[in-house]
């Protein structure tokens, strides 16, 4: 970092987390709780596990379809601090757009979770770490893949040994899980069309990487 943390920010953190988990519970109220939402959920876009992992799909997409794999947990990056915290992986049988919306909204109750634990165990210590102004980074290749909100973004890169990478190459999470809508919607009520589509929480941007 290159600043440390502004007066007050723990405290207002603390407090915006609450207010998450106040909205959460409205939700849960309002919406998984309403008949009407289910009616139009349950049952539509049922993504089967086997032909969600054929189709890359990731991330609550494809913990909403019962398989139950978290990079966060599963294949920890040791420069994050998942393994020092206590959380839990949200997934849900049944595969279609009322799960992927009830995973999400347990993840985003596991995020409040894990953002107080950390709040509570911030490290002392310098703050600017000292690093060379200029990286040249070693010939050879390498590819990192870390757990996004809307599931696993990998980048491959390959070094020539110069201050610039020679290729780089995206795996976005949105684009591997906007793979398998020709298959998911095929069949599908032009009204349902909106709620998969939406069900699936996929970014624009991230597709065009």
């Amino acid at each position: 970092m290159k600043d440390d943390l502004p007066a007050g920010w723990i405290s207002e953190t603390k407090r915006s987390v609450g207010q998450i988990r106040k909205f959460c519970d409205v939700m849960e109220d309002l919406v998984v709780g309403n008949e009407i939402f289910q009616a139009r959920c349950r049952g539509i876009g049922v993504i089967p596990a086997d032909v969600g992992l054929a189709y890359g799909l990731s991330g609550a997409n494809i913990r909403s379809s019962g398989v139950d794999w978290d990079l966060r947990r599963d294949n920890p990056n040791p420069g994050l601090a998942y393994d020092a915290v206590d959380w839990k992986v949200w997934t849900h049988p049944d595969g279609d757009s009322f799960s992927r919306y009830w995973v999400r909204l347990q993840e985003v109750r596991e995020a409040c979770h894990i953002v107080e634990q950390l709040l509570d165990t911030i490290p002392a210590g310098p703050v600017m770490a000292k690093v060379p102004r200029i990286i040249k980074v070693p010939e050879g290749e390498a590819f990192v893949e870390t757990e996004n909100p809307l599931g696993v973004m990998g980048y491959y890169v390959v070094s020539q040994g110069g201050l610039e990478p020679f290729r780089v190459k995206i795996r976005s999470a949105s684009f591997s899980n906007m793979s398998i809508s020709p298959w998911l919607l095929k069949g599908s009520y032009v009204p349902d069309v909106i709620t998969i589509l939406a069900s699936l929480y996929f970014i624009l941007g991230d597709i065009d990487r």
